[in-house]
C-alpha cells in the first residue's frame, strides 16, 4: 500500500468516476516503494488533455502537445499526462511527436528505466510490467526493453542511469551499462545545463564516488575530460595512497552533502596533471596546482553554465584550498579576510575532507595544525573581532571630514587600517586610528 496524498487521491477518484484510467507513475512510484516521501506526485491516465480540462475546473496548458495538463489542488500543481507513444527522436533528446494511445503498456514502456516504469492506483493496485520490483529489491538500474534503444532515443538517460546508481546506491545491470558506454557519444548532442543538472544530482547524492563507473565506461571522457586525466595521475608520494581521481571521488564522500563544498572538491586538484613533476628520488610532486586548478575550475564551471555566484564560490576555495596558515590569531583573521567570511567555515571543511582522503603519512601532525586553526577561529567569531571594513571604528566619511581627498587615497588608508586591526583587534577605536593613520 502506498499512502497518496489527499488531492492526489482526489484527482485519481475523479478521472476514474468519469470512465477514465489514472494511475501515479514513475518517480513517485519508485520512492514510496523505497519509503522515501516522493519529491513530486506525478498522474498517468487514458483520459485525453481535453476531457481533463472539463473535467477539473482549475488547470493550466504545461504542454498539451505532449498530453501534459497541471491540475490546481489545494494550492499546489499536479501534472496529469495521457498515455502515450513517443515518435521519432530526431535530436537525441527530444521525440518529434507524441501520439496518445489508450494502453498504460504502451506508455509505461517508453520509460527509461524499470525502476521508473511501474504505476500504482488505489486500492493497492500495482502495474509493475517490466520487473521494477524485484530491480528495487535486487538495487539495480535497468533499462526498459533494449537498452540501445533507451539510449538513442534520449542520451541524458546514460547520465540518469549514472545519476540513480549514485543516489540509490545501485549498481548499473551489465548490458544497460554496455550500452551506455557504447553510446557515450550521444552526450554531446545534450546542452550543457542539462548534463550540468544530472552531474551535480551524482556528486550531491549519498555515493558520490559512484562517478567512476561513469569514468569507466568511457561517459565523462564526454562532457569532463579533465576528470578522466586525474583518474589517469598517479601520486607517487608519502602523502598520497590514491591516483589523484581516486583521491577526488574518496574527498567528495568524505565532507558534507552540500553542492558547493562536493563541486569544490570534484576540482580541487583537476591541475595536477598538468603540474605533475618527478623528482630524482623518483618523488612526485605537483607544484602550483592550486592556482592551475583554480583556473581549471573556472574554466570547467563556465563550460557547464554555472552561475557566477557558484563559480566565484567554487573557484576560491579551489585556489586556496592548500593554503598553509601560521598558527597565531593575526594569521587566522587575515587569511579569514583573503577567503571571505562566508567562505572560510567551507575552507575548513575543504582542508578536513583533503586530509582524511590523503595517506596517514603525517596525518596526527596535519590534524593537529587544522584542529589549531579551527580553534583560533571560533574565539575569532566567539569575540566579535573586526574582520572588514564594515566594522572598522573609522569610515570614509569619517576620513574626507579630516581633509582627505575622496578615491584611491581613502580606500589605502581604510585597508592599512584595517590591516592593523586584524593584528591587534584592540586597535579597532576611532581615535587610535585616526591618530595614527590620519594625523600625523
Amino acid at each position: 500500500m502506498i499512502r497518496i496524498p489527499e488531492q492526489v487521491s482526489t484527482i485519481l477518484a475523479k478521472l476514474q468516476e468519469s470512465g477514465y484510467e489514472a494511475y501515479i507513475v514513475g518517480g513517485c512510484v519508485r520512492d514510496a516503494l523505497l519509503g522515501r516521501e516522493p519529491n513530486d506526485w506525478d498522474i498517468t491516465t487514458s483520459a485525453l488533455p481535453m476531457d481533463v480540462k472539463r473535467i477539473f475546473v482549475k488547470t493550466v496548458d504545461t504542454g498539451l502537445q505532449h498530453g501534459t495538463v497541471t491540475v490546481l489542488a489545494g494550492g499546489k500543481g499536479y501534472e496529469v499526462t495521457t498515455y502515450r507513444v513517443d515518435g521519432v527522436y530526431e535530436d537525441g533528446r527530444h521525440p518529434k511527436a507524441v501520439t496518445f494511445t489508450p494502453s498504460l503498456r504502451e506508455d509505461l514502456q517508453r520509460r527509461d528505466f524499470t525502476i521508473n516504469a511501474m504505476a500504482y492506483r488505489e486500492p493497492g493496485v500495482l502495474v509493475d510490467l517490466f520487473g521494477g520490483q524485484k530491480d528495487l529489491a535486487d538495487g539495480v538500474i535497468r533499462a526498459v526493453g533494449d537498452p540501445v534503444q533507451r539510449f538513442s532515443e534520449d542520451a541524458l538517460r546514460i547520465l540518469r542511469a549514472i545519476r540513480f546508481s549514485a543516489q540509490l546506491g545501485y549498481r548499473i545491470e551489465d548490458e544497460t551499462l554496455r550500452a551506455a558506454s557504447e553510446l557515450a557519444v550521444n552526450l554531446r548532442k545534450i546542452s550543457a545545463e542539462r548534463i550540468r543538472v544530472e552531474l551535480e544530482k551524482t556528486i550531491t547524492s549519498d555515493h558520490p564516488a559512484l562517478l567512476r563507473t561513469a569514468y569507466e565506461a568511457g561517459i565523462t571522457a564526454m562532457f569532463l575530460p579533465e576528470f578522466d586525466q586525474c583518474m589517469e595521475t598517479r601520486q607517487n608520494n608519502p602523502h598520497h595512497c590514491y591516483t589523484v581521481g581516486e583521491h577526488i571521488l574518496k574527498s567528495m564522500e568524505l565532507i558534507r552533502n552540500d553542492r558547493i563544498l562536493r563541486l569544490t572538491m570534484l576540482l580541487h586538484d583537476v591541475g595536477k596533471p598538468a603540474c605533475l613533476t618527478t623528482d630524482e628520488q623518483g618523488i612526485d610532486h605537483f607544484y602550483g596546482h592550486q592556482e592551475v586548478s583554480a583556473s581549471m575550475a573556472q574554466a570547467i564551471l563556465k563550460r557547464l553554465k554555472y552561475d557566477n555566484d557558484t563559480i566565484r564560490k567554487v573557484v576560491k576555495l579551489v585556489r586556496y584550498h592548500d593554503m598553509q596558515i601560521r598558527l597565531t590569531a593575526p594569521a587566522v583573521r587575515k587569511a579569514v579576510v583573503k577567503i571571505g567570511e562566508d567562505l572560510f567555515p567551507l575552507f575548513l571543511e575543504v582542508k578536513q575532507a583533503d586530509l582524511l582522503a590523503q595517506s596517514t603519512y603525517q596525518r596526527e601532525d596535519k590534524q593537529e595544525i587544522l584542529d589549531e586553526v579551527k580553534r583560533l577561529y571560533a574565539q575569532i567569531i566567539d569575540r566579535g573581532d573586526c574582520l572588514n571594513l564594515k566594522h572598522l571604528a573609522v569610515n570614509g566619511s569619517d576620513l574626507v571630514r579630516m581633509g582627505v581627498r575622496p578615491g584611491r587615497e581613502v580606500g589605502d588608508i581604510l585597508a592599512r587600517m584595517l590591516n592593523d586591526v586584524l593584528d591587534v583587534p584592540s586597535h579597532n577605536d576611532k581615535d587610535y586610528l585616526l591618530g595614527r593613520f590620519v594625523a600625523q
